[in-house]
């Protein structure tokens, strides 16, 4: 008989179910993972060995927890991902409002229902995904939404004095009894609001104007921080932080493959994008560099973070720019290109906070400036690094790709040319076939094409040549030629 078909409280007791806290029941099923070598937070990547360590020791701990990180460190997702250590169903009193333990009520409902009905008191099942209870807090949060209040209705209906306890309307967290219940960005909670959750976590019972309750609710609280909110809008209350067994701190993609995979996983892209596009591996590791580069620049404030959601959107605006190209020429399939990353600024534009330098350079300068910045720290890792300085007359392995632009006086790339126009005229340019052929023999042929781009854009990048943007799309010039068209 499978368990969740028991309907009763008598058949509940003959099936030998036994009660446990949700504490005891995250640690028990964490215990078994770890035993069987399985993963215990599955999708979520780059906390292996600092963040996830750190968490099994608190459940196993049976701690409250606070996450502490800046935005887009995957806070909320670890909050989410322990309804997986759940128990599939657990049984509850029919009717209850908070989720009342058949064999430990603790509500005036549950208790007098079962002294009522004995063993046929009616139970149902609960499914470990609706045992998650997640608010935001936001300043105008109340003791009467987290905790409860009287109800004047509800006292009328049943014809009943305040002093009844059977008048109270219980808030969200009795309601989430039994239940994983996440705050996210505590220190936005007023702390007046904070203070009515110190009986909570340390006691377990709730006081809902001035009635007596005891009511040991049995909760597993999951609150996330952002270190910058501490001094921008509030704080946690001393009290409220000693209550909560362990804090720990969260942290960004160590390096670009780790980033590379969040982005992957978490981009929302349909078939059709994916059959149409080809996204070389560079394309991919240049657009998680700028996130990197972000992170560092003069420009932007880096206390209040960088989140992973700027590459994750990035990625999904840098496929749908060149889906739109390809689809406006006429071409099947295409590759992305180096120029279809102008179509990511909107994606960094809003998701950097810049400092002052940054906002009189304005967001998309500080975006293109980014862009930039990954181009000139990847290419020394394919080609030979070029020098600041060089000896007059000096061979180096771009002297033939610049005494081609001399010659030849540059080319026009626009925004919207076909695949075949595109690779007409990086491919007119042997200097860049010669290059890639010496310094990246292996280089897959789809690959080949981008590659020639990242070479001239990051030419641009060491002063070497001169790129300049107008309406339909880029030229690329000798910069000294460059620089006598000016005069």
């Amino acid at each position: 008989m499978k368990i969740e078909n028991i309907k009763t409280l008598g058949e509940l007791k003959k099936s030998g179910y036994e009660s446990k806290s949700i504490k005891d029941e995250l640690r028990s099923n964490l215990r078994e993972k770890i035993k069987a070598g399985q993963t215990t937070f599955e999708g979520v990547h780059g906390f292996e060995n600092t963040v996830i360590p750190e968490l099994e020791r608190a459940i196993l701990s049976r701690h409250n927890i606070n996450l502490l990180g800046l935005r887009g460190q995957a806070k909320t997702r670890l909050a989410r991902k322990m309804i997986e250590l759940l128990d599939e169903y657990i049984p509850y009193v029919e009717g209850s409002e908070i989720n009342d333990d058949p064999l430990k009520p603790i509500s005036r409902f549950a208790k007098d229902l079962i002294e009522s009905k004995g063993d046929e008191t009616p139970i149902s099942w609960l499914h470990r995904s609706d045992r998650f209870f997640e608010k935001l807090a936001t300043p105008d949060v109340t003791v009467a939404d987290l905790i409860g209040d009287v109800d004047p209705i509800k006292a009328a209906n049943l014809k009943l004095s305040y002093a009844d306890d059977r008048v109270i309307h219980f808030g969200m967290i009795p309601r989430a009894n039994r239940c994983i219940f996440v705050i996210n960005e505590l220190p936005d909670l007023q702390a007046r609001i904070q203070v009515a959750l110190f009986n909570i976590l340390q006691e377990g019972d709730i006081q809902i104007r001035g009635f007596k309750l005891r009511m040991p609710l049995d909760m597993q609280f999951v609150f996330t921080a952002n270190p910058e909110d501490y001094t921008n809008r509030g704080s946690i209350v001393t009290p409220l932080k000693d209550r909560i067994g362990s804090q720990i701190l969260t942290h960004y993609p160590d390096t670009i493959k780790i980033a590379r995979t969040i982005t992957e996983q978490e981009a929302k892209l349909d078939a059709l994008q994916n059959d149409m596009v080809y996204v070389p591996s560079l394309a991919r590791d240049l657009l998680e560099q700028v996130s990197f580069e972000a992170r560092e620049s003069e420009y932007i404030d880096n206390k209040s973070g960088i989140s992973a959601r700027l590459s994750i959107t990035a990625f999904e605006n840098l496929l749908s720019t060149a889906e739109r190209r390809a689809l406006k020429s006429g071409d099947d399939k295409t590759t992305v290109r180096l120029s279809d990353f102008m179509g990511i600024i909107p994606s960094i534009t809003g998701k950097v906070e810049l400092v002052y330098e940054g906002e009189q350079e304005g967001a998309a300068v500080v975006a293109q400036h980014l862009l930039g910045d990954a181009i000139h720290t990847f290419f020394p890792a394919y080609f030979p690094k070029i020098e600041k300085l060089e000896k007059e007359d000096q061979k180096t392995a771009y002297t033939d790709i610049i005494e081609w632009f001399f010659a030849e006086s540059g080319f026009e790339l626009l925004d919207d040319c076909t695949d075949a126009e595109y690779q007409r005229i990086l491919g007119s340019i042997v200097p860049l076939e010669i290059l890639i052929k010496k310094y990246q023999p292996q280089l897959a042929n789809e690959d080949k094409f981008f590659m020639k781009e990242f070479i001239l854009w990051a030419l641009v990048e060491y002063k070497k040549l001169s790129k300049d943007r107008f309406s339909e799309g880029y030229q690329f010039k000798d910069i000294y030629g460059s620089f006598i068209s000016k005069l």
